[in-house]
């Protein structure tokens, strides 16, 4: 059985299941979609950016960028359709962050795997060196 939760909308009280919303502001969701989706099918609209969008439907910019990350509306088909990066807040069409976060997250994850290894070779040479056996005669 679904545990109580608030609605991320709304705030008031549902039984959650694979929806964050409650039924209400869920079918409301699918309402401000299919407002969306009938005004980009129209060929002159295609290339409506997600402000324009956002004047001519009255649904939310937050709404509109949600439905493309939730991949319910598709940049392939819209071209000028983005959300934002999830570190920086840059516009993205695809993924969670943006390509200039991947590469200082990788870049950040080559540092600490350098050093963990300069680290590694640091503490086996220490072991070498307490492990020796000097001899005197």
């Amino acid at each position: 059985m679904g545990e109580l939760a608030n609605c991320s909308r709304c705030n008031g009280l549902f039984l959650k299941g694979s929806s964050t919303v409650c039924p209400e502001c869920r079918k409301q969701e699918e309402k401000d979609f299919h407002i969306v989706y009938a005004f980009l099918r129209k060929k002159q609209n295609r290339t409506a950016t997600v402000e324009e969008i956002e004047v001519e439907t009255g649904v939310s910019e937050r709404q509109i960028r949600q439905f493309v990350k939730q991949k319910r509306l598709h940049p392939v088909h819209f071209p000028n359709l983005s959300y934002g990066c999830e570190k920086c807040g840059a516009a993205i069409i695809e993924d969670r962050l943006c390509d200039s976060c991947k590469e200082s997250i990788q870049k950040g994850l080559h540092v600490r795997e350098r050093n963990a290894s300069l680290e590694a070779k640091k503490e086996q040479q220490e072991r070498e060196e307490t492990n020796r056996t000097y001899y005197s005669w």
